[in-house]
């Protein structure tokens, strides 16, 4: 029996937040299997959301080992891998143990909100015209400099030159190459709020006021489309090229076609998030909502700006209903109980997805999430439509701000990742919007497809666009709602988020002032 190929393909890696998957993305563009391992976070305390690093770790290297047999089975070579990962997710390891110190800091975390509330006062106007964003909630150079300076090993390792420090791109690279990489790359830099989008390299003035010491930072590099590193022979018994290191977000992108300036995509996972990709980069000021933030789509030579926001809780939050409160048995029978029901037939429950805060209007991370409108003839049903509703007025409401940002409202919008699946919520998505969506057969595939696409490019595919041909022919979900109706309906549920944080605010003790000293200075 011959033993040559019948295929070449891409293995990829796609590490999120609640699961890691890996599989070979063949030079057609399949995707005959997928080896899956659930993750878990914990939030020990109100605002603190944090992860295992070594769990990540031998997460992916068992799904990663299981992909590259089955492919060998299948009689497909793989000629490159590609990673795509959660963003913003730091963790402490030591170089000479590869050992993480902790647990790290999931993106989902708000410990430091009030913090860099009081910080962003004096330097919003300068992270906006650089990095595209505000200081924001989260901050990993900001957790990681705390941690040098109050745990005593930590501190320890940082003096004798063994701490290391990197987002889940950087960890799963210095795994996968020996400790041979410390790397990272702009879609994930990017969302950690240290990209300087005029320069391509670190902001370094915002990166030392939150005293977080540079020599620790991984080398920036493009997205993919080159060699970035070489996975080490004892992983898989072979050296590969590792060809592509990006977001998850970044890659679900290009897994759905979409590369042109005007283009917009919703990828729901964790969370629902929105990115439009722009014709040149806009500056960022305080006026711009704080959601939105200015971004690179992906860099491969040339950086692609795109702007981004997102709901942070929305797949997570039909998980918590199933599984912590047991209304319905998973999101699937979620999804099947809306499908029976008539849409905007009536009203039903309203659902505020904000398990972890609000981004939109404006970022509150003390508003939690609200079901409201049940009475005693609700039914489940209902409930369902009205679940999805709330995660569909998200997505509107993200698509307006980029689009208010942008000055230009996309033509079409691809939608991605599992809760995609759901015929009711994208529906709604096009009804409230006005905007047709598109969605591709397998677009939970999207993330392994987009940065197997960026892996392959001089190996599989001449171009992107080469790749894309591909996916086929998307299935079309055009609005059915007029502008007068879709803007009844995104104004009572606005109107009612803009309630709970009036309510919030009449509530509100009277902030204490922060001493001067806590207020980093600029350099």
């Amino acid at each position: 029996m011959s033993t040559t190929p019948s295929q070449r393909g891409i293995l990829a890696i796609d590490e999120g937040t609640t699961g890691t998957r890996a599989a070979i993305v063949t030079e057609s563009g399949d995707v005959p299997f997928i080896s899956y391992r659930e993750l878990k976070t914990c939030s020990p305390t109100p605002g603190v959301v944090e992860q295992s690093f070594q769990m990540l770790w031998d997460v992916t290297l068992e799904v990663l080992r299981e992909a590259h047999t089955r492919a060998r089975e299948l009689n497909i070579e793989p000629v490159a891998v590609a990673v795509a990962t959660q963003r913003a997710t730091a963790g402490l390891w030591d170089s000479v143990t590869g050992r993480p110190y902790g647990h790290a800091m999931v993106w989902q975390d708000t410990r430091y909100a009030e913090k860099l509330g009081r910080i962003s006062v004096d330097w919003d106007s300068e992270l906006r015209a650089h990095t595209g964003r505000p200081a924001g909630v989260r901050s990993p150079y900001l957790w990681a400099a705390e941690r040098i300076a109050a745990e005593s090993e930590v501190s320890r390792a940082y003096a004798g030159g063994s701490l290391m420090f990197g987002t889940v791109d950087t960890w799963l690279t210095w795994k996968l190459t020996g400790g041979r990489a410390h790397l990272t790359t702009p879609t994930n830099v990017a969302a950690c709020g240290g990209y300087d989008l005029d320069t391509g390299d670190y902001y370094s003035a915002w990166i030392r006021a939150l005293g977080f010491p540079a020599e620790l930072l991984p080398r920036i590099q493009d997205d993919g489309g080159t060699e970035l590193a070489l996975l080490d022979r004892r992983i898989l018994g072979v050296e590969l090229p590792i060809r592509a290191l990006m977001g998850d977000q970044h890659g679900a992108i290009l897994g759905l076609g979409c590369f042109d300036a005007g283009q917009s995509t919703c990828i729901h996972g964790t969370g629902s998030f929105v990115d439009q990709i722009l014709y040149e980069r806009i500056p960022m000021d305080t006026t711009v909502p704080e959601a939105v933030t200015g971004t690179v789509g992906w860099r491969s030579g040339t950086a692609v700006p795109a702007v981004e926001n997102f709901t942070a809780a929305t797949g997570s939050a039909l998980g918590w209903l199933c599984h912590q409160m047991q209304m319905f048995a998973d999101p699937i029978e979620i999804t099947e109980l809306a499908s029976r029901e008539e849409l905007w037939a009536g009203p039903v429950p309203r659902f505020i997805p904000a398990l972890t805060g609000l981004r939109l209007p404006v970022i509150d991370t003390r508003i939690r999430a609200s079901l409201t409108g049940l009475g005693l003839a609700t039914t489940r049903g209902q409930v369902a439509v009205g679940m999805l509703e709330g995660i569909a007025q998200s997505v509107a409401q993200s698509v307006d701000a980029n689009v208010a940002v942008a000055g230009v409202k996309p033509t079409q919008l691809c939608v991605g990742g599992g809760l995609s699946k759901s015929d009711p919520l994208v529906q709604m998505q096009a009804d409230l919007t006005g905007v047709p969506m598109l969605r591709y057969s397998e677009t939970d595939k999207a993330t392994l497809r987009g940065a197997s696409f960026m892996a392959g490019i001089g190996l599989l595919w001449g171009s992107l666009q080469e790749a894309s041909a591909t996916l086929g022919e998307p299935k079309v979900f055009e609005p059915r709602l007029s502008r007068s109706q879709a803007q009844r309906h995104t104004g009572a549920w606005r109107a009612a988020v803009a309630a709970e944080l009036r309510d919030l605010d009449s509530d509100r003790p009277e902030p204490l002032s922060a001493p001067p000293a806590a207020k980093p200075r600029r350099s």
